[in-house]
């Protein structure tokens, strides 16, 4: 091998070498913030399931809202619509709901007469000697 080609090879190397730490380092730093970022959901989901499982009466409930920080939630985003595509998607959502209930209906009375008819296969004729 020439002494061109090899000083070369070792530079690389040293170069690797010393980028592997940073990687390393990099992705390290990323885990650690991913892994913080799903116990906050974690908690603050948790923190809603305890909010909403206890009953808030109507007069609290103000003084509650009234108490609560805005800063922690991120504002909804207003969609500009027109009142006629407001409409229309209006409809079409709708539209879309009474087929899911069709088609979940619809499974249900499958389901059932399924559960019917094998049943009432499952009866063995008895022969003429009674047996």
């Amino acid at each position: 091998m020439k002494l061109k080609n090899l000083r070369k090879k070792i530079r690389r190397l040293e170069k690797r070498l010393q980028e592997g730490p940073k990687k390393l380092a990099k992705l390290r730093r990323k885990l650690e913030a991913v892994e913080a970022a799903k116990a906050m959901k974690a908690s603050r989901k948790s923190a809603a399931r305890a909010t909403a499982a206890r009953p808030i009466a109507k007069s609290s409930a103000k003084t509650a809202e009234a108490k609560k920080p805005a800063t922690g939630r991120k504002a909804k985003r207003k969609l500009n619509l027109s009142p006629e595509r407001r409409a229309q998607l209006a409809a079409a959502m709708k539209a879309r709901w009474a087929a899911k209930r069709v088609a979940e209906a619809g499974a249900k009375t499958a389901s059932s007469d399924n559960q019917h008819s094998a049943s009432e296969s499952t009866p063995q004729e008895s022969g003429p000697d009674g047996v």
